[in-house]
């Protein structure tokens, strides 16, 4: 592992970052400024991932070796394993199907996991599996187990596509079938199910508004008697939290002041906290501009890109390569879903100018590095000059 560990840091280390976060997250060159939140980039559960998925490689050097779609939410990070030889199953372009897996064959799980399914696939295979799930993710599952257990449908705050949240609905209806789940995605949807848990509604319009975020059989009228909270542990944590107050008290008032019929557990992973805790604070100083880089389907990154937005301009971009002059930005929006181009003023002129930067749990510091070598860069300071500084 110290060889493996090795490498890691060789590919994605940077001791510019290293240099600013000595500095309180602060370096200034001339006139102009760059500020780094505080905390931010790989967190432990991601490095774990990654680390195991580079030893996976050198222990299984003569086999073949496959990983569920990406091992994280970030497109760097995946190419370098690409790089290495590692293929891809399950994934939209899949190098080989699940039923074409033999015993011979190593599957690496991503850090956010897998479905329940899929895992009993692969034990039928008799593949070699690697299992990178998080800590934080499977303390999840076990909430959601134990709701299922005791009847009680899990409400989960998430995205219903997200891999990490379909692995958490695969495991919240229990063996025996008698656990449900709902995924729930904002505060607008929670409203609507807060409505229904108090007056009831039009069933099938239910069903049809939470189609494919639902598990199957479920019922309304009866599944939301009993509910408890969970979450994607990567959602924006002030979200999840009113979520929670606002289910808590429709059933109170549905249950004549009662919570006999509500649970609720704080699952909001600790990085997913620090990050958005961490921009929070750097946000009390005064800056032109914010730049939150990292992959545009990481769920985290993008709770911090909307963190930002309530603020100042915010631009999330994928890498450095998204700066192409000192107004033309090519960043993701995510109303749109879609990358844009937008126009800003913020760096242009000779007068001073400050850029904050923080990325997800999922972006390498070499990324961050190249960003902020563009920045300056952008203001005519050399990246010689930078890393001299």
């Amino acid at each position: 592992m110290e060889q493996v560990q090795a490498e890691v840091e060789n590919h994605y280390r940077s001791q510019i970052v290293d240099k600013v976060r000595t500095r309180d997250g602060c370096l200034t060159i001339g006139n102009t400024t760059v500020r780094l939140a505080q905390a931010f980039g790989f967190c432990y559960g991601v490095e774990r991932a990654i680390d195991l998925a580079y030893a996976a490689r050198r222990v299984f050097s003569d086999r073949e070796i496959y990983l569920i779609g990406e091992i994280i939410h970030n497109p760097e990070v995946n190419r370098q394993l690409q790089a290495m030889g590692i293929k891809n199953v399950d994934g939209p372009t899949p190098d080989k199907q699940i039923h074409e897996l033999t015993a011979e064959d190593v599957v690496i799980v991503p850090a956010f996991g897998t479905t329940a399914e899929l895992m009993t696939k692969l034990q039928e295979r008799g593949c070699q599996v690697i299992d990178t799930t998080c800590g934080d993710v499977m303390t999840v599952w076990k909430r959601v187990r134990k709701y299922a257990e005791e009847g009680v449908t899990s409400i989960i705050h998430g995205k219903s596509y997200h891999e990490e949240t379909k692995a958490t609905a695969s495991r919240s209806t229990g063996p025996d079938g008698r656990g449900h789940y709902l995924v729930v995605l904002d505060l607008e949807e929670t409203d609507y199910v807060c409505r229904y848990i108090e007056h009831g509604g039009d069933r099938e319009e239910f069903l049809r508004k939470f189609a494919h975020a639902h598990s199957e059989g479920f019922d309304p009228d009866r599944d939301l008697q009993r509910i408890g909270v969970a979450n994607q542990t990567t959602m924006l944590k002030s979200e999840t939290e009113e979520m929670q107050r606002r289910l808590g008290a429709s059933v109170q008032r549905r249950d004549h002041g009662s919570t006999e019929n509500f649970r609720l557990f704080e699952t909001i992973c600790g990085a997913t906290q620090e990050r958005q805790d961490a921009l929070f604070k750097m946000l009390e100083h005064p800056m032109d501009l914010l730049l939150v880089v990292g992959g545009y389907n990481s769920s985290n990154t993008s709770q911090l890109v909307k963190i930002g937005g309530k603020h100042l301009p915010t631009f999330f971009i994928r890498d450095a390569d998204c700066l192409h002059s000192l107004e033309e930005i090519v960043h993701y929006d995510l109303g749109r879903k879609h990358e844009v181009t937008s126009y800003s003023s913020a760096l242009l002129g000779d007068g001073p100018a400050t850029v904050g930067i923080t990325a997800g749990a999922s972006c390498p510091n070499n990324l961050i590095e190249q960003t902020i070598l563009k920045i300056f860069s952008l203001r005519g300071i050399a990246p010689e000059i930078v890393a001299e500084s």
